[in-house]
């Protein structure tokens, strides 16, 4: 996708960022029992699906490598510049950032929080990326924390989402969050759908 709208030399850095994260994450496995690096290629993947610059693409390649791997910061800026740098920082401190309280009030504030910590929106545009590929995978997770994580995406995430315009990723993720906490439920609309439209398009 990236080679659609990138220049061969910042698909270049993309790959060159792939290597890196890929290299930094082996023997890495996700809780599915998958490889890590399969879950920052996703994050990638979407956020080509938003059209983001190559330094965002890089990011989101290299998002967990300082907090799950030996990688510094000063690794991320030394091999591929100040700006990829910033942006996985940025998206580091979002990540120690942790949402306790349910209470609107409390969420809104959070979400204000959030906003004003992220300088670049970016790397907020990479953050929604990577918590749409968690909510796409939640199911390896145990129930309690499914749960947690799926409060939080409605109360967060989606909205945050819908303040910046994006209103399918919005969509995708209460989705995902509603599939999250009621299987049984979601199972059971899904047939209703198909069995009213079939194969149809709904409009």
């Amino acid at each position: 996708l990236i080679k659609t709208y990138l220049p061969k030399k910042e698909v270049d850095k993309v790959w060159e960022a792939y290597r890196f994260s890929e290299k930094a994450h082996s023997g890495q496995k996700r809780r599915s029992g998958e490889a890590y690096i399969s879950h920052p290629v996703s994050v990638a993947c979407i956020a080509a699906r938003f059209h983001l610059d190559s330094q965002s693409i890089q990011a989101a390649l290299l998002h967990d490598v300082v907090e799950d791997t030996e990688v510094t910061e000063s690794d991320i800026e030394l091999k591929f510049g100040k700006q990829v740098s910033v942006l996985v920082t940025g998206l580091s401190k979002l990540d120690k950032v942790e949402f306790q309280d349910a209470n609107e009030a409390q969420a809104e504030n959070f979400r204000k929080m959030l906003l004003a910590m992220t300088q670049d929106v970016r790397v907020m545009l990479i953050k929604l990326s990577d918590r749409l590929h968690n909510m796409q995978t939640i199911q390896s997770l145990d129930e309690s924390k499914k749960i947690r994580i799926a409060q939080e995406t409605v109360d967060i995430y989606a909205p945050i989402a819908n303040r910046l315009g994006m209103y399918n990723v919005r969509v995708d993720l209460e989705s995902l969050a509603f599939q999250a906490y009621y299987p049984m439920r979601a199972r059971m609309l899904q047939r209703a759908i198909h069995k009213k439209y079939g194969q149809q398009r709904i409009k």
